[in-house]
């Protein structure tokens, strides 16, 4: 239940399903689903067990409130709605304000509005998602899926005291096109499992350290063409799996974002580069970072670095 909630929170007769079973299945920390789902779905099992309740809480009396707070006074307590995003809360804790105790809703309202303001100790951390079925990786984290998968939908990532507390954004699924210790670091082997794909995403690990660096191309890539036009690409590069010190880059010369060659690997203008100065079907030899058409700069050194392996993923919602 805890692996697949949507067989019991979907199915016909959830609303039957008996409060103390409700009870122990969301307050386990492994539960696999959205805490904006579960939350909605609490709703819908407390209205159901009072049939005389409208759906919509904007007309609802303080005697219905009440009688929806006493349905719910067990379940209101396991939800995580500190690993809200903004706009979920707006949404969907707002209009049920009155659900909640006076001093949890001023202090959640604190934590939207002034990410600086102390946080109470006993917070309930997220839950945690496991990283099967999202990505199939050797090389990232969930963090950084989660930063990469807000900068391709430009969401504002802030950092706040109560970042930890908030759930991961996952919106992508992403699909394995290539990697390297598998399928071979040749431009070959690149162009024949990635070309033809739109909105992937490329990273790599640099060898001796634990730095992660990548692009995202929204278009597809191809064999040959040379410097194609994007608006939406970017750049990025992380110390570690854990995320710390993010540099992410985002093109500022629009025609040169991403360049297609026979011997080219993933090639982000000039600023990211792999490619094989021989020939297609040899390994790569030249691998570099250096500031060109990207706004930042996501490397220290300009020197070629070693691969220590490289993973191309397809998105999609």
């Amino acid at each position: 239940m805890a692996n697949s909630p949507e067989k019991v929170f979907k199915s016909l007769d959830f609303t039957s399903l008996p409060e103390k079973s409700l009870i122990q299945l969301i307050k386990r920390d492994d539960l696999q689903m959205k805490e904006v789902e579960v939350w909605k779905h609490v709703l819908k099992w407390g209205l159901a067990q009072n049939p005389t309740l409208l759906p919509d809480p904007n007309i609802w009396s303080d005697d219905d409130f009440k009688k929806m707070e006493n349905t719910l006074k067990y379940s209101l307590s396991l939800i995580r709605f500190f690993s809200l995003s903004s706009i979920d809360f707006l949404q969907s804790v707002h209009p049920y304000k009155k659900l909640l105790k006076h001093q949890l809703y001023e202090d959640l309202l604190q934590s939207h509005l002034n990410p600086n303001s102390e946080q109470n100790d006993s917070i309930l951390l997220p839950r945690n998602i496991r990283i099967e079925g999202i990505i199939d990786t050797k090389i990232v984290s969930l963090k950084i899926v989660s930063i990469i998968s807000k900068w391709i939908d430009k969401t504002i990532i802030n950092n706040s005291k109560f970042d930890h507390l908030r759930e991961l954004y996952l919106p992508y699924k992403f699909q394995l096109l290539l990697r390297g210790s598998r399928d071979g670091f040749t431009p070959k082997r690149f162009h024949g499992l990635c070309d033809g794909w739109h909105n992937t995403v490329t990273f790599i690990k640099v060898k001796g350290t634990d730095e992660i660096l990548g692009g995202y191309n929204p278009l597809k890539w191809e064999s040959s063409g040379g410097y194609n036009k994007a608006n939406d690409s970017f750049i990025f590069s992380f110390k570690n799996k854990h995320a710390n010190d993010a540099i992410i880059s985002n093109i500022e010369y629009l025609s040169c974002a991403l360049y297609n060659g026979s011997k080219d690997g993933p090639h982000f203008g000039e600023d990211l580069i792999i490619y094989s100065y021989r020939r297609e079907f040899e390994d790569y030899s030249h691998r570099y970072c250096r500031k060109n058409y990207y706004e930042k700069k996501i490397r220290d050194s300009e020197d070629l670095f070693s691969i220590e392996d490289y993973e191309v993923f397809q998105i999609t919602k």
